[in-house]
């Protein structure tokens, strides 16, 4: 496969999106982070950095960042369709929805077919109110909504409008599943768990996730953070010829 690059004409202070396939266990902020300390470094002392969407340390895939000028497409790249793939698994559920914490309670699975699965898709699809989850950057009255879980405080989450165009059943091996979600901006994975887990009268949560297209960019032609460093550097060198 042939190593992505930044192109050497780039002019990164009039505007480019870097389409990341974001590592596990990276922030959106780790992400952004890197990429402000390598322009600086190139030579862009004062140019801004922001990413169209932030994805879950335990998520992966495409991570829009935007740099320079085009950090004001941001609330339009974030308003795009997005599409994940993800594994749920069934009969158990966690504080969180995610494998950041300890399953904390579970629940009879083996009654569940495809057949009811693929039927609960359907009804969980198209334009509805969605609960985010507890474990949210969500803003409650000025405090994320995983701080005061963090804390013990119990709050309610206002309901979002969200759509949810298509979900497709990609595996079936239970207790785990795999499924194809196309949607709107907004749509926490984590709480369709939840809700698919209760449709099945069971428990559900993820065990992983990958965005793998937002807007028109997809995970297949985003570049890793190493071929992003190298690319930044390739770009400092270049401009350290033209000056000497």
């Amino acid at each position: 496969m042939a190593k992505k690059t930044i192109p050497a004409d780039t002019n990164l202070a009039e505007g480019y999106v870097i389409n990341i396939d974001k590592p596990l266990g990276w922030t959106s902020t780790d992400v952004v982070r890197k990429i402000r300390f390598g322009l600086q470094k190139s030579g862009y002392r004062k140019i801004k950095v922001g990413h169209a969407g932030t994805l879950d340390p335990l998520a992966s895939g495409v991570l829009l960042v935007c740099v320079g000028k085009a950090t004001k497409r941001v609330d339009e790249l974030q308003a795009q369709e997005k599409e994940y793939v993800t594994d749920i698994i069934l009969g158990a559920s966690t504080p969180s929805h995610d494998m950041e914490h300890e399953v904390d309670k579970t629940y009879p699975f083996e009654h569940i077919t495809r057949e009811m699965v693929e039927k609960a898709l359907v009804e969980l699809s198209g334009e509805r109110l969605q609960t985010p989850p507890l474990y949210s950057a969500k803003k409650i009255e000025g405090q994320r909504a995983y701080e005061y879980a963090r804390e013990g405080t119990e709050v309610e989450l206002r309901q979002a409008l969200v759509n949810i165009y298509e979900m497709e059943l990609l595996e079936f091996d239970l207790p785990r599943i795999r499924l194809r979600i196309r949607c709107s901006k907004g749509t926490y994975i984590r709480s369709i768990a939840r809700e698919l887990g209760e449709a099945l009268d069971s428990g559900g949560y993820l065990s992983s996730l990958r965005r793998t297209r937002s807007g028109g960019f997809t995970a297949d032609e985003g570049m890793s953070m190493e071929e992003v460093a190298d690319s930044l550097a390739a770009l400092r060198e270049m401009a350290l010829a033209k000056s000497e």
